[in-house]
């Protein structure tokens, strides 16, 4: 991470809020220049800018604090391509600077990310790296980066991977970082669904926390019943809540799933959807499928379409699948042999020929498959193999107005944020007791970024950097 040189933050903060007193917000703004407000970022910016600059954030600041002003006004994104899209995301990571420990979908069964290599990169199971480098799931810095990204990228939501509500194996960290999501997903105005892996019921009998699957998975579904749907973001299908299974895999009788289902109120009872050619398992309960991705590619695509096109699927929901490749680590990793083939990125091809596909046929919406499983080397978010490509092909297949330096901007908070929580505390995250000036400035960055000003953005990024962070 790039470090900067760093002027005296706490006197330089307190000159502002001194100098401030006598002056209202108003006034300020009437002898604020228009040079500052227009300033190309890429140019280089004179001081007397850049501390004139955080004067006035500071004013809003005080301003906002002193009238209790909350920002609850989500971020609009125009898109011209009207198709939704949503991310499969995996909140299952954990990190030594933020858990306390690496969590085992970085390390798998040998692997160990205290290791680090001549370049700076942490050793972890995948073949590939995030550009922020390994992280935790919970660590709220994160969920703004994930999810700034995603709404720049015309992403309208995510589908959580879910593994239950009970606490046994990681599943109940799992379910404790999807949880934290949720603020950010609101405040954003992302909306988010959730897709129930049924093994976990047989686990659950499995392990003596349930009398038999059907009964753990109705406690299951009253968990989301009562905590998920009650979200104003939670996703919708003809007015009702929309859920997915993957698979079934373990549960494949509908009269166990017509029990399971007697968990939601007639008026609420979820659209259901199962992975492709299980809507049988799951009887009259089954609203549609979502395709995945398979080792014939395209040709598993093409099946699929087919298959829902016949007389028996052609009112069911389609959900089409996109992604950039397949890898899995499993092996390599000490986890056994999960899958012996591979579909190679071809240099972004794979992503672009998925995305067409799924465009041209009659799918009813998108899933990117996945936003971050760096085991199955499926994940679409910035990594230092390519970078933005994933996200720069999507903007352009959304439509949105946003570009790879709107993106950069995004990220640029987030490793500002960790450099400054790091400079004043030795601490990782914003969550932690450091000092909250500094973080306040980049509350504002966050702001703007909502607000889609993102020249303004970049400037007040660059005035913390130049006077907030060190060498």
């Amino acid at each position: 991470m790039k470090i900067f040189k760093r002027y005296t933050a706490g006197t330089l903060l307190l000159v502002f809020i001194m100098s401030s007193c006598s002056r209202d917000l108003d006034s300020f703004k009437e002898e604020a220049t228009t040079i500052r407000n227009n300033v190309e970022v890429d140019s280089i910016i004179p001081d007397s800018i850049l501390l004139s600059i955080l004067e006035e954030e500071t004013l809003y600041i005080e301003q906002a604090i002193s009238q209790r002003i909350v920002d609850t006004t989500g971020m609009d994104v125009v898109k011209t391509n009207p198709k939704k899209v949503y991310a499969h995301y995996m909140p299952w990571f954990q990190s030594k600077d933020y858990d306390g420990y690496w969590g085992a979908h970085w390390t798998m069964a040998n692997k160990n990310p205290e290791i680090i290599d001549a370049n700076g990169k942490r050793e972890i199971a995948s073949y590939y790296y995030p550009e922020i480098g390994p992280y935790s799931s919970s660590d709220p810095d994160l969920q703004e980066y994930h999810f700034l990204m995603m709404k720049m990228s015309g992403i309208d939501g995510v589908i959580f991977d879910w593994y239950g509500s009970r606490d046994y194996y990681d599943y109940n960290i799992m379910k404790q970082a999807t949880e934290t999501f949720m603020w950010q997903l609101e405040d954003l105005g992302l909306d988010f669904s959730i897709m129930y892996e049924d093994r976990t019921a047989v686990q659950a009998v499995d392990l003596g926390f349930a009398v038999d699957t059907i009964t753990a998975a109705q406690e299951d579904f009253e968990y989301v019943r009562d905590n998920y749907f009650t979200s104003p973001r939670y996703m919708q299908w003809e007015g009702k809540p929309l859920l997915f299974v993957f698979g079934p895999h373990h549960i494949q009788s509908p009269e166990d799933w017509d029990q399971i289902f007697t968990v939601f109120p007639e008026h609420n009872k979820p659209e259901y959807v199962t992975l492709w050619g299980a809507n049988a398992w799951v009887g009259d309960n089954a609203t549609g499928e979502f395709a995945w991705v398979d080792e014939t590619h395209l040709t598993a695509h093409g099946h699929y379409y087919w298959h829902m096109t016949q007389p028996q699927n052609i009112d069911k929901l389609r959900v089409g699948s996109v992604y950039p490749s397949f890898n899995s680590f499993s092996l390599q990793g000490g986890w056994g042999l999960d899958h012996d083939w591979q579909i190679y990125p071809d240099d972004g091809d794979t992503f672009v020929e998925t995305l067409n596909y799924t465009h041209h046929e009659t799918s009813d919406f998108i899933q990117l498959v996945t936003w971050n499983d760096f085991g199955e080397g499926t994940m679409i978010e910035p990594t230092e193999e390519f970078g933005f490509l994933y996200l720069q092909l999507l903007q352009g297949y959304t439509g949105v107005s946003y570009t790879p330096q709107d993106l950069k901007t995004a990220q640029d908070l987030y490793f500002l944020r960790k450099s400054v929580a790091q400079n004043n505390q030795g601490t990782a995250s914003r969550s932690a007791n450091n000092t909250p000036n500094t973080q306040r400035f980049l509350d504002r960055v966050y702001h703007y970024i909502k607000r889609g000003q993102m020249n303004r953005a970049r400037i007040l990024l660059r005035a913390v950097e130049r006077f907030y962070t060190t060498d």
